[in-house]
């Protein structure tokens, strides 16, 4: 970022001094700090672009846009924008066949809709659920993941090579082992796929104090947030690889979840923070206050 104008000099000095020390007039400077400064600071924010955008592929003028106010430039999206456009710095986009993951047609009980008006205000109170499916060089292997909606912070992630209920215990047994929740405080709310739906899975949830919610027959939407990941999953990390099997699709999806989305992605819904620094950030901490801490009332005796 150039320094503003009529500003001191890194020695202290204001620029009329200088000129005056100089026999130089102010006008001369300002000419020459109009030539050379916006230059140089152009370049600095291009080359931070270039950095950004390579090593970000999948970033648009946006995200590229906040990494650099994060970095402490002064820049706006639709600089970056018409930067990215000069430099033709596109981020990847590859439209993707896609297999089956639901099937709804079951006997088993199909659970109301209850995250249609839930807004949650702090972790761990709506667990969003979903599949998909992973290319391989030969075939195709399956994903369950569970975020928290909260944060979009992926807790429980499972890939096999069925799509067994057996696929989903295991995303849901992650995700209970690393948030321990309070029986009766999360809703788990999924498609109505006969993995979510099945008596094993439904026992599960009813072992662990979760509730079970699902969406509406045919209704995407109602489980946006799950949605919304899946797109980025492919987009950002499988539509650019080439798994060799699924050990090694496994390990690069595992990086990808744990260090990649959670610790490092920016999320403009989380005012552009990754999922653990906005959990880290506590803004639910004060409406999560103890009862003791509350103000009680006076005894009528």
């Amino acid at each position: 970022m150039t320094r503003p104008q009529g500003d001191r000099t890194q020695a202290g000095l204001a620029v009329e001094r200088m000129c005056a020390l100089a026999g130089a007039s102010r006008a001369s400077w300002y000419r020459h700090w109009a030539e050379r400064e916006p230059d140089l600071e152009e370049a600095g924010v291009r080359d931070a672009i270039q950095r950004l955008a390579l090593a970000n592929r999948h970033y648009g003028y946006r995200r590229l846009a906040a990494e650099l106010r994060r970095e402490g430039r002064c820049v706006n999206a639709k600089r970056v924008l018409r930067m990215t456009r000069e430099d033709n710095l596109l981020c990847l986009r590859k439209p993707a066949f896609k297999p089956a993951t639901t099937d709804s047609r079951h006997g088993f009980r199909v659970y109301a809709n209850l995250a249609a008006r839930m807004e949650p205000m702090a972790p761990d109170r709506l667990w969003v659920a979903d599949i998909t499916y992973v290319r391989l060089k030969a075939s195709f292997v399956y994903l369950a993941v569970i975020l928290d909606a909260y944060s979009r912070k992926v807790i429980g992630w499972s890939l096999e090579d069925h799509m067994e209920a057996r696929l989903v215990v295991a995303a849901l047994e992650m995700a209970v082992r690393d948030r321990r929740p309070d029986r009766g405080q999360v809703v788990h709310h999924s498609d109505r796929g006969v993995q979510y739906a099945c008596g094993d899975y439904a026992e599960k949830l009813e072992a662990y104090g979760i509730i079970p919610s699902m969406s509406r027959a045919g209704c995407p939407y109602d489980n946006a947030k799950a949605e919304s990941f899946m797109k980025t999953l492919k987009q950002e990390e499988v539509d650019g690889a080439d798994y060799r099997d699924i050990a090694h699709a496994r390990d690069c999806i595992g990086r990808f979840l744990e260090e990649v989305y959670n610790r490092q992605r920016l999320h403009s819904a989380l005012q552009y923070r990754p999922p653990e620094e906005f959990e880290d950030a506590r803004p639910w901490a004060a409406a999560q206050q103890p009862m003791d801490d509350q103000p009680k009332p006076l005894s009528p005796n």
